[in-house]
């Protein structure tokens, strides 16, 4: 196999350290909404406060995952790595998104269902109530903080913003922008829970909001582990960028066609390159190499997560037949 350059090209890595950036300001806002919102629901006695804090300490232990699978994921190539550790952050990824539900999800389903079975006496919600006005206020700015980075790489790659947030590789960004968008909704529902509790007198309106909140931990749980899921087993640079690695490499006056392509999403800004290549008969062995090399370059220019291309010279059906039937079918075919 003819590698086109096999060394990495060091790179600027858009958006690495603004990742960690995103990351470490959603988990400092975390850890202290988690304590105010553990102390007000120990003396409003509101399972659904109680439940909010189980979400805020859920996304400070993903917050702390995330930050361990941005560092990790960082580290060089090496001997026993020579693909890099870039699909690392994905493990870690993975476990927060276990985090998520583990800590939360099912805390605050179990929590809910505890309630509507056994009821509670609705405390005095005012000290809650602040708690829910602070922490509405810093979940905000952490989550203006996700949308500004996701928003910034969307216009930057020229993709829609849902698109982008739907399939981006960079699920660091992906999981704080839901989290927070989560701990949004689950604030307003446990504000909606105490105000059904001190209204109505019944602590039914937050055993409801409590298993609410559980669901939609429980989503937001589902869709970060499946986007990690897809990245681990090994997903494909999307068909439009396909295409157009395939139409560069058939600009070079000595590819006749791609037989196969494989690419590979290796992290948020790497990705693999692997072709089978049918070259002209009559071109060198010297214009081969030197077609690889010009390719590869391309390659890298139009796409710049583009980190290692691999070419692989191989006969196309034509010249494959034609040296079957001269010399037999070829061993192993």
């Amino acid at each position: 196999m003819t590698q086109a350059e096999t060394r990495q090209t060091p790179r600027t890595q858009h958006g690495g350290g603004e990742s960690t950036f995103t990351v470490i300001v959603a988990a400092v806002a975390n850890l202290g909404i988690a304590l105010a919102k553990a102390v007000a629901g120990v003396i409003s006695g509101s399972s659904a406060m109680l439940s909010e804090a189980a979400h805020s300490v859920a996304d400070t232990v993903t917050e702390l995952l995330l930050l361990t699978a941005l560092k990790r994921s960082e580290m060089p190539a090496d001997e026993e790595h020579p693909l890099g550790y870039g699909p690392e952050r994905y493990i870690w990824a993975m476990l927060a998104a276990v985090a998520t539900f583990v800590g939360g999800a099912v805390f605050s389903l179990y929590d809910g269902a505890h309630t509507l079975a056994v009821g509670e006496k609705p405390g005095n919600p005012l000290v809650s109530y602040i708690v829910l006005a602070v922490a509405f206020v810093l979940e905000g700015l952490s989550l203006r903080t996700g949308l500004r980075q996701a928003r910034g790489e969307a216009a930057r790659l020229r993709a829609p913003f849902r698109l982008y947030l739907r399939h981006t590789p960079d699920t660091a960004v992906k999981a704080v922008v839901m989290e927070d968008s989560a701990a949004l909704v689950g604030l307003v529902l446990a504000a909606g829970g105490l105000l059904g509790g001190r209204l109505t007198g019944s602590g039914v309106w937050d055993g409801l909001a409590s298993l609410l909140i559980g669901l939609l931990l429980l989503y937001v749980a589902w869709v970060l582990g499946r986007s990690n899921a897809e990245l681990l087993v090994g997903r494909p640079l999307p068909r439009p960028v396909r295409e157009r690695i395939r139409a560069e490499l058939l600009k070079s006056e000595h590819i006749v066609a791609v037989l196969e392509l494989t690419t590979l999403v290796q992290g948020p800004d790497e990705a693999l390159v692997a072709a089978k290549v049918d070259f002209r008969d009559v071109s060198t062995a010297a214009e081969i190499e030197w077609a690889c090399e010009r390719a590869e370059q391309r390659l890298r220019a139009a796409f710049p997560a583009i980190g290692r291309v691999y070419l692989d010279p191989t006969p196309g059906p034509a010249a494959r037949s034609a040296a079957e039937s001269a010399q037999g079918p070829v061993p192993g075919r």
